[in-house]
């Protein structure tokens, strides 16, 4: 018998022993006692089953989000299986998660408000249980995908951090603390680095170098970083400049 099946059985027993109890509360107290314990056994198993369902449901599905982060690409909409799923995705944007089943999908985008020759067309295998980014990278004839699990779970009272390079023409680049120490090392184009745990509740300066040089190219002051929160830093280009970089904040 399916959960769904279980479920229902359950919660039409558990209602009809509770009226039951009901019924017989003031007038037989062994009924009424024993037709509310059937209730509160037929509760159990009805709270059991929602939980072995709620479970298999989360087995079977990961939590996916876009990040547009082509420069010269126009507002997207992104299609899974055919279906449209998220509209007018400018660049820089990133979506609020989505649930996909587990398994492989086609992901189509498109131009905002075309249905017709997609800017590109990708299939997808999608683990479950994971959180997943899926940032479209590149130029707009040469659009790509580059997917990267998200962890955003962290002990209580912390904070952590990553780094992911996706401004192609940029070269490697160390992340450092402004004056400091480097934080992330050596990361090129496409690459995300591990997550760091730093401190928290603090307005960090961050400077962009190139990599195992002193010669900063971007820096980003008051960086706030708040306990009980995983983030990722995203360098992109800046669509003023094709050789200029900025920094998006990404919480997760």
């Amino acid at each position: 018998m399916h959960h769904h099946e279980d479920i229902e059985k359950y919660a039409r027993k558990a209602a009809m022993y509770d009226l039951l109890a009901c019924y017989y509360k003031y007038t037989e107290p062994n009924k009424h006692m024993m037709y509310y314990q059937k209730h509160y056994e037929y509760m159990k198993k009805l709270a059991a089953a929602e939980q072995v369902r709620e479970q298999e449901e989360t087995a079977n599905v990961a939590m996916v989000r876009v990040f547009h982060v082509s420069p010269n690409a126009p507002a997207v909409d992104v299609y899974v299986n055919g279906k449209k799923v998220l509209q007018g995705l400018k660049y820089k944007q990133i979506s609020k998660y989505l649930k996909v089943p587990t398994g492989q999908h086609r992901i189509d985008i498109h131009p905002s408000g075309q249905t017709t020759s997609p800017m590109l067309s990708e299939m997808v295998y999608i683990l479950p249980s994971l959180r997943y980014t899926i940032a479209a990278i590149g130029n707009a004839n040469n659009l790509q995908l580059l997917p990267f699990f998200d962890n955003p779970y962290v002990s209580y009272g912390e904070t952590k951090v990553r780094f992911v390079h996706l401004s192609p023409n940029a070269p490697a680049v160390d992340i450092a603390v402004k004056d400091g120490n480097v934080l992330f090392k050596n990361v090129r184009y496409k690459e995300v680095s591990d997550y760091m745990k730093v401190s928290a509740n603090q307005k960090l300066g961050l400077e962009m170098r190139v990599s195992e040089t002193d010669n900063v190219v971007l820096t980003v002051p008051n960086v706030r970083l708040d306990s009980n929160k995983s983030y990722t830093i995203a360098a992109v280009e800046s669509v003023k400049d094709t050789f200029s970089l900025e920094v998006i904040l990404i919480e997760e």
